[in-house]
């Protein structure tokens, strides 16, 4: 598995356990403690994750709320939800990380770790954050 994919798991796990705590991830990061070997490649990019997804928040989740037809927040799973967090942040706010592998990575997790339906679903908003990326206002 590439040191990214790592990474992107571990800040999902990071933001989903966050989620069900009502704590601040910066904090749930900061109690998991000292990565261990396996993580170490990219975790860099994980806490960069987990630091951008508590910062842009709001945006994002209005983002979401926005584009996802017939889905509020609180009816997506905590996990589709965390994974379009993740996913809508790394599109607009990573510039290292191509918009297609964003898109592509947050399918992979849902495919994964979600419902049969949600891969179409996360892609779907996401591709639709894609095309409007140059007119959205961050």
């Amino acid at each position: 598995m590439a040191a990214r994919t790592k990474a992107r798991k571990l800040a999902l796990d990071i933001l989903f356990a966050a989620e069900l705590r009502e704590e601040r991830p910066t904090e749930v990061l900061a109690q998991r403690g000292r990565p261990n070997q396996s993580e170490l490649a990219e975790y860099g990019h994980a806490v960069r994750i987990v630091e951008g997804v508590q910062e842009h928040l709001d945006r994002i989740d209005e983002l979401i709320s926005t584009y996802a037809t017939g889905w509020t927040l609180e009816r997506m799973p905590v996990v589709d939800r965390t994974i379009l967090r993740m996913g809508a942040f790394e599109l607009l706010w990573v510039d290292d990380v191509p918009d297609a592998v964003a898109v592509t990575e947050a399918v992979k997790l849902a495919t994964e770790l979600s419902t049969d339906e949600s891969p179409r679903f996360v892609n779907g908003l996401l591709s639709r954050l894609q095309k409007l990326k140059p007119s959205l206002s961050l």
